[in-house]
């Protein structure tokens, strides 16, 4: 709540589905490809006399999302016509769903979720430095999906994380990339701010095309309607863009409504009756999906390797840091304190050592293997190399790869535990520092460790810390 406002926001989130083929017809469905309109046919270029056909796995594809989340799953369905003219629309008019959406309900990160149906995308225009306006159709007829949820969201923060947590959703069922650069997940908010229990007016928010824009500009039309009112002005229902360079939302046009569009079946595609498709059986739809993102936050959690929430949402977010991680805790046999020594040289060293290669690229992790950390943890673990050793063969192996004990050997960075020789340096290093010698017999307690530390950089880190210290308290009683 601000100053005394309820702010009410409800999310409109189209992400296209990953499919080898566009959404009624054979054109490939390619958000990489750079050469404009190349991925076109009769059928998404709205010849007259082309007939369009459904493609199955799109509407899988959807139907596992929706089983994901726990939402009700139609039985009868169709697609509609929605008509309205613009440029990017080939037919004047765009293949959807109104009425029989493929899923009602359900919930997403605490989210209530409306429905989610099945579309076309429209192509893409480009409004060029020449002056005039080019549209590419390759977009033109690509599966889209449509999310709407409930108004129940009540801060930008949430909306972004909802948006965050779809995004995780449709990269673990393979249905969707959903990156927001490239245009493949598209955020639209409306927004409503009222001092009383009745909704306030809706203002939709289009173009956001990142989570720090989501939240941004939610953050700027809430305070622009609450400034708005307290002016003494009224709120009017439109839609508005996000202006990403100066932080402001701005007019586009009044609102449509649903009969501006003009909604009637499409009569060229069947109706589907989904009971009748085997493969579309709610059971066999939910015995397809993989381990989800909460579920794997929730199994991190309870695995008892003092994971922090951070450290947890690194590996349910990232999937290349995940299966390195898995793999060496496989090896480890899901030991708590190894598991936990292997997270750390994950989070902690390893991104150094990559310094500016990215995150989700494969060379992230240089040379380094998942057996590799495992070794390391082992080793560590038995006090056969320090907290040093381990960083230092951390970075030889990150460059150059091999057998941690051979690198740990040929670096004379295995802890040296042999008493007798280290009783040797203790005794030299006694006599080689009488001042902390004497500040340790006067009460010091932190001169012994002074002490140790001289140890650790005589033997370059290969002592073991423990017994050296023992050493130390033993010749200096």
């Amino acid at each position: 709540m601000e100053n005394g406002y309820t702010t009410t926001i409800g999310l409109e989130v189209h992400a296209e589905l990953r499919t080898c083929s566009k959404m009624f017809c054979n054109s490939k469905n390619d958000p990489d490809e750079k050469r404009p309109n190349v991925n076109i046919c009769p059928i998404c270029m709205g010849h007259p006399g082309t007939l369009p056909t459904i493609n199955k796995k799109a509407v899988e594809h959807v139907l596992r999302v929706g089983s994901a989340i726990g939402g009700t799953l139609a039985d009868f369905t169709e697609f509609d016509r929605k008509n309205y003219f613009y440029p990017d629309i080939p037919k004047a008019y765009q293949i959807s769903q109104y009425k029989y959406p493929l899923v009602s309900g359900g919930k997403l990160h605490g989210v209530d979720i409306t429905r989610i149906h099945l579309e076309e995308d429209t192509a893409s225009s480009n409004h060029g430095n020449d002056g005039k306006s080019h549209v590419d159709f390759n977009r033109a007829g690509v599966p889209l999906m449509e999310l709407v949820t409930e108004p129940v969201i009540h801060d930008a923060k949430q909306a972004s994380n909802f948006a965050k947590e779809l995004q995780l959703l449709l990269r673990y069922l393979g249905a969707g990339y959903a990156n927001l650069e490239k245009g493949e997940m598209r955020v639209e908010a409306n927004i409503s701010v009222s001092k009383t229990d009745t909704f306030g007016t809706k203002v939709e928010v289009k173009n956001l095309n990142s989570f720090k824009a989501v939240e941004k500009a939610i953050e700027y039309e809430v305070k622009r309607q609450i400034e708005l009112i307290e002016e003494g002005g009224v709120v009017v229902q439109e839609t508005r863009g996000w202006d990403e360079n100066k932080e402001t939302t701005f007019s586009q046009r009044a609102k449509e409504n649903s009969n501006d569009y003009r909604y009637f079946p499409d009569p060229d595609l069947p109706k589907m009756t989904l009971s009748e498709l085997p493969e579309f059986n709610s059971e066999i739809l939910k015995k397809s999906l993989p381990e989800l993102p909460w579920e794997k936050r929730l199994r991190y959690a309870e695995g008892g390797y003092g994971l922090s929430d951070d450290d947890i949402e690194i590996y349910v977010s990232r999937d290349n840091w995940a299966t390195f991680f898995e793999n060496a805790k496989e090896l480890l046999f899901s030991d708590a304190e190894k598991v936990k020594l292997v997270s750390n040289m994950m989070i902690s060293e390893i991104p150094v050592l990559a310094g500016d290669v990215g995150v989700e690229d494969n060379t992230f992790f240089g040379n380094i293997s998942p057996k590799n950390v495992a070794d390391l943890s082992n080793m560590k673990v038995s006090n056969e190399l320090s907290s040093r050793g381990v960083k230092e063969v951390l970075k030889i192996l990150y460059v150059n790869g091999g057998d941690v004990k051979i690198v740990a050997e040929q670096n004379n960075l295995i802890q040296k535990s042999d008493t007798g020789e280290l009783l040797e340096i203790a005794k030299a290093l006694i006599a080689e520092n009488p001042k902390a010698v004497e500040e340790y017999k006067g009460g010091k307690e932190q001169s012994i460790m002074f002490l140790v530390g001289q140890g650790m950089k005589v033997t370059k880190g290969s002592a073991n810390p423990e017994i050296l210290k023992n050493l130390f308290v033993d010749l200096l009683k």
